[in-house]
């Protein structure tokens, strides 16, 4: 049996590729090309050699630094690019290729201009804000000014005639009405203050300006006629034009003060009509200069800016991989003396030629006098797993990652996820109308692959992108068991014939019916339509389904052993073999694999047995006649036999195995422990590392402590597990009663009017039913039940799932975003 295994041809999925750990003695002149070749090639996975060096204490910090200055500076380019609204471009430019160093000379030129061009735009900006502002308070600053005058040479008779009269008016009055009494003012004059604030902070300027001047002043108010640009948000900001009247030194530099506090521009404003105009004019001629400049400003920048995207993509894709070769030359080891590094990592079997292929090549290129050594080394750690995957098998391998990396050379549970994942959703989903609607979805997916692959997608998109191969097989599994459960939206169809059956009475759902009769052949493909509707439909659909998923969950799970047998022929385990696979087959179908055997025989006899009645009493009372339960003769000894053979079991794969690998154990370290008694070490020396490990790791206590937990853990689980695949039939039987009720209670219901209206609004609320909640959350459902059938009752029987994954040293994995 095990020559037969061996001479078994290869699957490149079954088993993670050989993996070899090797050395690489390199020289310095030709380490930076080495590891560059190394990256393109993708194929050996270093190890970090200086682990206990912080990253400021290794060889090549300062050339990580200078790319990580570089990579700032493209991103800046980046930011500025996006900023102006102009667009990277794709076109290929010719260029030839640059040395780090001039590139890092060519980024701080275009850094500095940039900068240069940025600050002088922001100057003139800022210019060209004030004098804006400058412009629209003169404008409505004026206006209150004249307002002012002709109001105040109306009042003054009234103020004579009514107020002034009053001797005790000084004390009272405020200080603008006092200033407004001719004849009576003090020795300040009235003054004022205009300028420009943001429109929000109005209110609050007011009632401070009120309160710090005790009521003392007038504020005047208009709304600027534009927008103004902020410099550093570049936000078009509302603002407010303002004029504040008051009288005093020493109001003059409170007001100051608050408008300094909530960023209000002051501007001065002169009294004379006409001044006020020739400045009006002389500021709208500087504006006119200034945007003339600022187009030309914008104009340079963007061509700059223009120039520097053609080769963005570029640059940033240089400096990322730079960055990343020196990266990896500070995870080997500098030899100062010898002038060389030595680096160590792991590398497929089958990448050996390719990878001194490329170390000669970068020997040759770099015009190094010495060649690049490279030789395979003992390794004590286990080596990393590496699947070669592709689209298609990527997706099932990520499933299977996603519960755990397999172990070095252990079978991988993708292979067979392939195809037990979708069929299983299947199984809960049988639906080929919403297979279909699954189907389209997942061939729009698959026909935009190579438009998709290239875009940034959101999570919920990338997720479905991921799997649309997943999807696709979900969707026709999905088309297959809803052929056979004949269902189509809930609808069962005559596709493959007549019914095998008719009704007795008028109608088979009437409760006086005596049920349905045979009159022909069965239905060739499927469950008969006939049942749909019938008082025996939920019924025979749930024996149907249960049986049909105790089945599916035992032959499952009996794969899943099988590949623990192939795993432990595979790893020259006869132990595993012996004290673990056949027990364990043992318990199992003893038990569950002859609970499978009476349902098939009960599906091909037609008995009335009860099943439940027979795994009950097997267990309570083995020896008692089963009477009418009975299926087959010699039953009841084989029940015997059988759970003689399950009691047996257990003890067996409990016992043995701990006190067999103590027996070896001792049998191999017999008589080494003698020279631990010298009082030299050399004795020491001399074991070898990995046969000393473990005679200090072995421990009885804990192996048989494991081997207990284990085999409780496979006892309890062999009954747990195979009520979990129930759940099989529990979502199954809760999918096609959802799509019964939307169709018959909305679809039907609506339909059964003669309004339009009606008709349309239910139509509206069954695909809305349909789309959200049978296409997406019982899909998400499914899928999700699924994956723990795999994780859970499925991998556990043969899946260790504590390897580590190999990550080559690849450009093609480099992030867009890394830095």
């Amino acid at each position: 049996m095990d020559d037969f295994i061996d001479n078994l041809p290869a699957m490149d999925l079954m088993r993670s590729e050989k993996m070899t750990f090797v050395q690489l003695i390199i020289p310095v002149e030709s380490a930076h090309r080495a590891v560059s070749y190394l990256g393109e090639l993708g194929l050996l996975q270093f190890r970090d050699m200086n682990f206990d060096k912080s990253p400021f204490q290794r060889t090549f910090v300062n050339q990580v630094k200078r790319c990580a200055e570089m990579s700032r500076k493209l991103r800046f380019f980046k930011e500025q690019i996006s900023k102006a609204g102009l667009i990277a471009s794709t076109r290929l430019v010719m260029q030839p290729d640059l040395e780090l160093e001039e590139l890092e000379i060519q980024l701080a030129e275009h850094e500095h201009e940039l900068n240069e061009m940025n600050s002088n735009s922001e100057k003139l900006r800022q210019s060209y804000n004030e004098l804006l502002e400058f412009k629209m308070v003169l404008q409505k600053a004026g206006g209150f000014l004249v307002s002012n005058k002709t109001h105040s040479v109306s009042e003054e008779r009234e103020l004579d005639e009514n107020i002034y009269s009053n001797d005790n008016y000084i004390e009272t009055a405020s200080l603008l009405e006092q200033e407004m009494r001719p004849g009576r003012s003090d020795q300040s004059s009235l003054r004022f203050i205009s300028g420009i604030i943001c429109k929000s902070k109005v209110l609050r300027f007011e009632r401070m300006l009120f309160r710090a001047t005790r009521g003392n002043m007038l504020f005047n108010q208009a709304p600027a006629d534009e927008q103004i640009m902020d410099p550093l948000s570049t936000e078009m900001v509302e603002k407010m034009a303002f004029v504040v009247f008051f009288s005093g030194e020493q109001a003059r530099t409170k007001i100051l003060k608050i408008c300094e506090a909530f960023g209000a521009s002051c501007y001065p404003v002169p009294e004379d009509v006409t001044k006020q105009r020739q400045i009006t004019r002389e500021v709208s001629s500087r504006l006119v200069e200034l945007e003339t400049t600022l187009d030309a400003g914008i104009r340079h920048r963007n061509k700059a800016l223009t120039s520097i995207s053609f080769h963005l993509a570029k640059w940033m894709k240089m400096v990322r991989k730079e960055k990343a070769v020196f990266d990896t030359l500070n995870m080997l080891n500098f030899d100062v003396t010898k002038k060389c590094l030595v680096g160590e990592g792991w590398c497929p079997i089958f990448a050996r030629t390719q990878i001194q292929e490329i170390l000669q090549r970068a020997t040759f290129d770099s015009s190094s006098q010495v060649g690049i050594i490279f030789h395979e080394m003992d390794a004590t750690e286990s080596p990393p797993t590496y699947f070669r995957t592709n689209s298609f098998t990527g997706a099932f391998q990520e499933i299977v990652d996603a519960y755990g990396v397999a172990r070095y050379q252990e079978a991988n549970p993708a292979v067979f996820t392939v195809i037990t994942f979708p069929f299983l959703f299947a199984v809960m989903f049988g639906d080929w109308g919403h297979g279909i609607c699954l189907l389209l979805g997942a061939l729009v997916l698959i026909a935009r692959e190579s438009k998709l692959s290239t875009q940034k997608l959101g999570s919920m998109m990338e997720m479905l992108f991921g799997g649309r191969y997943i999807l696709l097989l979900m969707s026709l599994f999905s088309i297959y068991c809803g052929l056979i459960y004949n269902e189509f939206f809930s609808v069962p169809y005559h596709i493959f014939g007549g019914s095998a059956y008719k009704c007795r009475d008028a109608t088979c759902s009437d409760a006086h019916t005596a049920g349905l009769v045979k009159f022909r052949d069965p239905y060739p493909f499927g469950v008969d339509p006939s049942w749909r509707g019938s008082r025996s439909e939920l019924p025979f659909l749930n024996s149907l389904k249960m049986k049909m998923s105790i089945l599916l969950g035992v032959a499952q799970m009996n794969l899943g052993i099988v590949i623990s047998y192939f795993n432990a022929c595979f790893f020259r385990s006869s132990i595993d073999i012996r004290y673990q696979f056949v027990p364990q087959m043992i318990f199992l179908n003893s038990l569950f694999g002859y609970l499978s055997l009476l349902i098939i025989i009960k599906w091909c006899t037609g008995s009335q047995a009860d099943l439940y009645h027979v795994m009950i009493y097997m267990f309570l009372s083995p020896t008692d006649d089963l009477g009418e339960n009975q299926l087959f003769w010699g039953q009841r000894p084989l029940q015997i036999v059988l759970l003689l053979l399950a009691l047996i079991a257990v003890p067996w794969m409990l016992f043995p195995k701990p006190f067999i690998l103590k027996k070896l154990h001792t049998e191999r370290f017999q008589g080494r422990t003698y020279g631990i008694l010298g009082t030299s070490e050399m004795d020491l020396d001399v074991e070898p590392d990995s046969a000393r490990q473990q005679h200090e790791e072995f421990n009885f206590s804990e192996i048989f402590v494991h081997q207990m937990i284990h085999s409780i853990e496979f006892v309890l689980g062999a009954v747990s597990n195979t009520a979990s695949y129930l759940r099989l039939w529990a979502l199954s039987l809760a999918h096609s009663e959802l799509s019964t009720v939307f169709y018959e209670k909305v679809l039907l219901l609506a339909w059964g009017y003669e309004n339009f209206a009606i008709r349309l609004v239910g139509l509206a609320v069954f695909a809305f039913a349909t789309a959200f909640i049978l296409l997406m959350m019982e899909t998400l459902s499914a899928f999700l039940h699924a994956l723990r059938l795999h994780w859970v009752e499925f991998q556990n029987k043969f899946y260790h799932g504590d390897g580590y994954k190999f990550k080559p040293f690849s450009f093609a994995t480099l992030a867009e975003d890394e830095d």
